[in-house]
């Protein structure tokens, strides 16, 4: 994703549903860039705080407690909006989008992954997925198109990477199996059932071509 974008120490980034800062801390320590980690789990951020203060990057990345629906910044802050795999979680990413919007600048980079499904996904093949993320519908290329084109972003390119997806999900559904032995007596047997179930569906999602994956890039 950075390969994408020049990026320089003058460059203002905002990682938006940023997690334990992982993204951030490479920006920071390659770029050396200034970076915004905004994140909802305030327990994942007190983590990313203290990671950055380990890493001598503290005086670079500025870790803030907050929705992407309603991002608590200054309009045209940054020169790149990033984000990995957190919209799927959004209940309303065309709300996200209009923030996006709101906090870059003039034309500014936003960049992004997102589990997605394809434009003509079935349903029935989605059900599962969706029922287990206990979300109601997830993000195509061609919303994320249309909502870009309605609030005046400029496609730049979609890299369409969606095989990786279900290698993914199958390396990790191999990894959790072939370690069962390890997680007896850490978590349930219930759990870890439900737990490969659902990568399963991720699995078997991708293979059928209903699940897309991608670095999406747009620009103001």
């Amino acid at each position: 994703m950075a390969d994408k974008l020049e990026l320089t120490a003058d460059t203002d980034i905002i990682d938006i549903g940023a997690g334990y800062g992982g993204s951030a801390r490479f920006l920071a320590r390659t770029y050396g860039c200034k970076v915004t980690c905004l994140n909802l789990s305030e327990v994942e951020n007190e983590r990313n705080r203290e990671m950055n203060r380990e890493a001598g990057l503290d005086h670079l990345i500025t870790v803030v407690d907050g929705s992407f629906e309603d991002i608590p910044v200054q309009d045209n802050g940054f020169d790149v909006v990033w984000s990995q795999d957190a919209l799927l979680h959004s209940g309303d990413r065309g709300r996200v989008l209009e923030e996006v919007m709101r906090v870059m600048r003039t034309g500014g980079h936003f960049v992004f992954t997102d589990p997605m499904a394809t434009d003509n996904a079935s349903p029935e093949a989605l059900r599962p997925i969706l029922d287990r993320l206990h979300l109601d519908t997830m993000g195509t290329p061609g919303f994320y198109d249309r909502e870009a084109k309605r609030l005046g972003l400029n496609k730049v390119e979609f890299d369409d990477l969606s095989p990786q997806l279900p290698a993914h999900y199958g390396r990790v559904l191999a990894e959790t199996e072939s370690r069962e032995h390890e997680l007896e007596g850490k978590i349930s047997k219930e759990y870890l059932e439900r737990m490969k179930t659902g990568l399963r569906n991720w699995v078997n999602g991708g293979k059928s071509g209903d699940l897309a994956w991608g670095i999406l890039h747009y620009r103001g």
